[in-house]
């Protein structure tokens, strides 16, 4: 009866290509085109192998601490339960946040195509991704195995149509004259090409969502490192493809006028408006599975954390059936979607999961005797993601010195809040015990 519970490979696979092909491609597509022109391919291939060498330190720890925590019980296990584990941790819950304003605000940046409410589309954008928000919180907390079930059939969905949408579109570049955008003059610098991929590094994030099905997976010594490998490598390539197919088929300048909805776009030269109908009904169904799932996991970091002591214990409290982290995610979320733009956020998200990688990197370095890992990988993630998150940064103070305030000072907030907490139990836990007996 206990293997029942248990996931098989092709679950466990659908995990990670279900977290990372959510909103992401979705939401960066357009961003990374625009900063990368030519040369967007050769983009999300370097984002996607430093997610891939960054896998290998996930599939060492998730095989010796399996655990539904994931990234915050190997965290945990790297550096103690101390402020700065505390930090990281809670940076994480912050990105979940920061990953669904990005969804959200690409479906605002869809939806307007179909459906137009007041006529400003902007106002627009804002109505209909403050509304996904709300839709999706309401979902989470009438049932969780509603958001289960909505997130088995949106998989298949958006698969079949991105993978039609390749198909079709690779047998229609022979004949395209923008084909030809994608030789090599027409690539940025070598350095904008890193700092495109960095920004659009939240579009492979979702790999590590395996690690919170470690302890269900099946034959984990054999599946946990297929599950890691077989995800990413597929949505590396899918990636790539996808990459070719949108800048061999718009000329440069109607990619930056479609920014938000490229993708869309990208398919009108192949089939007209049907496809770019159908591309934006698959970009909406991807996007809220991609906010009904990251609620739902947003949530329960918070709760972990709670649990853990490094967030206030009222966090664990149950508002309506459901954790209140959930309600505090959702709140903070409608905040950062109405007030932040999409490179803002993508960049900050990036930045906040570049750097949680890097530590995930670094535990498994001084972890690697423990969990028979291979130090000069280990060390070689670290060093990538260290040299990813110093791309962006030279980049955002070239460009935009707003996104690297904004980046840093929600990094600064993560890890002050904790040192402030754990300072104000360490001083409430003294007092207690100084305190005569009435």
């Amino acid at each position: 009866m206990a293997d029942q519970q248990k996931i098989g490979l092709r679950e466990a696979v659908s995990i990670g290509i279900g977290g990372m092909v959510g909103g992401g491609i979705f939401a960066v597509l357009g961003l990374a085109a625009d900063l990368a022109k030519g040369g967007t391919p050769v983009a999300f291939l370097i984002a996607g192998l430093i997610a891939l060498i960054t896998a290998y330190s996930y599939v060492k720890l998730s095989k010796a601490y399996p655990d539904r925590g994931g990234t915050v019980r190997f965290v945990n296990e790297g550096f103690g339960k101390g402020v700065f584990s505390g930090g990281v941790n809670n940076l994480l819950w912050v990105s979940y946040i920061i990953m669904l304003s990005l969804y959200a605000s690409a479906f605002g940046s869809y939806a307007p195509n179909l459906v137009k409410i007041t006529g400003n589309n902007a106002l627009d954008q804002h109505l209909f991704a403050s509304g996904i928000i709300l839709i999706a919180a309401a979902i989470n907390y009438y049932s969780i195995k509603v958001v289960g079930a909505i997130e088995s059939y949106a998989v298949i969905i958006k698969l079949f149509i991105l993978l039609a949408f390749v198909g079709v579109g690779a047998a229609g570049l022979s004949g395209n004259p923008n084909i030809e955008q994608l030789s090599i003059e027409h690539w940025e610098s070598p350095f904008a090409l890193v700092a495109a991929g960095m920004i659009i590094f939240v579009a492979y994030e979702g790999f590590e969502l395996i690690a919170n099905a470690a302890p269900d997976i099946k034959q984990p010594e054999k599946n946990i490192p297929r599950a890691y490998y077989i995800s990413v490598l597929f949505v590396i390539a899918l990636y790539l493809t996808i990459a070719v197919i949108t800048v061999g088929s718009l000329p440069f300048t109607e990619i930056a006028n479609a920014q938000d909805y490229v993708l869309a776009e990208a398919a009108k030269p192949m089939l007209g408006q049907a496809g770019f109908t159908v591309i934006t009904i698959a970009a909406l169904i991807s996007t809220f599975s991609a906010i009904n799932a990251s609620i739902y996991g947003g949530s329960r970091v918070n709760y972990e954390l709670a649990e853990d002591g490094e967030l206030p214990h009222e966090f664990t409290f149950i508002f309506w059936n459901q954790p209140i982290g959930l309600a505090v995610t959702v709140l903070l979320t409608l905040v950062l979607v109405n007030t932040l733009e999409l490179e803002s956020i993508s960049s900050t998200g990036s930045i906040g999961f570049l750097l949680i990688f890097a530590v995930v990197n670094l535990v498994g370095f001084r972890k690697a005797a423990v969990i028979q890992s291979s130090k000069h990988l280990a060390a070689t993630g670290l060093f990538l993601c260290l040299a990813a998150l110093g791309a962006l940064f030279v980049h955002n103070f070239q460009t935009s010195k707003t996104n690297l305030l904004i980046a840093l000072a929600v990094i600064s907030t993560c890890f002050v809040s904790e040192y402030v907490f754990k300072r104000s139990r360490a001083a409430s836990k003294t007092e207690t015990k100084q305190s005569p007996p009435s």
